[in-house]
């Protein structure tokens, strides 16, 4: 989901401007308002003495992600609609209206209209989210991206040093293809990251897999 939300807005006019990312299912319930929001100077006690901005002032000109959007407590909802409708909010504690030019791309796997039916989501905010659905299939059910992604990431962990480079073998790919793959794309790069710090040498085999693989 989050590989997703990063290719468009980089395929979007914004990609100079910031991606933002809010995973609400780590936010703990009272602490949301703040993160979202931010807050001002002594809004209250434990709080940073000069103040924070939220997601949503950072998010200007760019993209908020908000992953697991199933999880945003139903009281947190309302506000995020207005603020969707209006673009402008205030601090928690502040009165200082602030204006911001976001877009937001929510992700879950969740069913959102099932949970809009038994009151556990906001009707009107799923319709306001749901302009544009895409529906991102699980990495077991894309066999053939398993290979591709896999040497893309193995890339990415090299991409500051040119001289150097990962690969996989054939039978490292086979064990990749057949393996059901329950954790996605963050399982199989805590796999592949985990095989390049114990190999010696570039090369990544079947047998520098987690057993559990095979």
């Amino acid at each position: 989901k989050e590989l997703f939300a990063h290719a468009i807005h980089q395929a979007s006019p914004r990609r100079k401007h910031p991606t933002i990312h809010l995973n609400c299912a780590a936010i703990p319930q009272e602490l949301f308002e703040a993160e979202l929001f931010g807050y001002a100077k002594g809004a209250f006690t434990g709080a940073n003495p000069g103040g924070k901005p939220g997601k949503l002032e950072l998010a200007h000109g760019g993209t908020l992600f908000l992953d697991e959007i199933g999880e945003m407590p139903i009281e947190m909802q309302p506000k995020l609609l207005r603020v969707l409708d209006d673009k402008i909010f205030e601090r928690l504690g502040g009165n200082q209206v602030i204006r911001s030019d976001f877009r937001i791309i929510a992700a879950t796997n969740r069913d959102l209209e099932g949970m809009v039916k038994r009151k556990q989501f906001r009707e009107d905010l799923y319709y306001r989210l749901n302009v544009v659905s895409l529906e991102v299939p699980p990495l077991r059910e894309r066999k053939k991206d398993i290979v591709p992604l896999a040497r893309h990431l193995l890339g990415k962990m090299t991409e500051d040093d040119p001289g150097s480079g990962y690969r996989l073998t054939e039978a490292a790919e086979k064990v990749l293809n057949g393996y059901s793959w329950p954790g996605n794309i963050r399982e199989l790069l805590n796999i592949l990251e985990r095989a390049a710090f114990t190999i010696e040498g570039e090369a990544i085999d079947a047998c520098d897999l987690p057993f559990y693989l095979n």
